[in-house]
């Protein structure tokens, strides 16, 4: 991995939950980590329930915007975690692949998506402990 681990996470419309584990990721990380999304078939807008449970955990995440997965953004990151898009993510040796097993927000209300949050924030410290952890004081 180089001095700045990358991650890229990776879901179908790009819309829920790779943008919250980015988000999140950017967060609690800051600057130790290079963060990046995109999605397998991008939608066209950040899911509004997703918006409105980062916005109340503190983050905004209102002006994302959907990307397109491509072979470049899988080359340039250490590690690609994918969530749900099945074998849409191209593999390269010499990178750590992850999937993480979280329910779809798509078209669920800001209730629903208020666990898939919390698991996803979990899930990102685990991470941070593993590729990034803070320096010893």
């Amino acid at each position: 991995m180089s001095q700045k681990p990358s991650v890229l996470f990776v879901c179908v419309h790009n819309a829920g939950r790779s943008q919250m584990a980015a988000a999140w990721l950017t967060h609690l990380a800051g600057d130790r980590v290079e963060v990046r999304s995109a999605g397998s078939a991008p939608a066209d807008r950040v899911n509004p329930a997703a918006v409105e449970a980062m916005r109340e955990a503190g983050i905004d995440i209102s002006a994302e915007t959907p990307k397109v997965l491509t072979v470049d953004a899988v080359k340039e990151s250490d590690v690609c975690i994918t969530m749900g898009c099945g074998d849409t993510c191209p593999v390269f040796p010499g990178k750590r692949y992850l999937d993480w097993q979280l329910e779809d927000p798509a078209g669920q209300g800001v209730e629903a998506v208020r666990p898939i949050r919390d698991e996803i924030r979990k899930l990102v410290e685990g991470l941070i402990d593993e590729i990034a952890p803070r320096p010893a004081a």
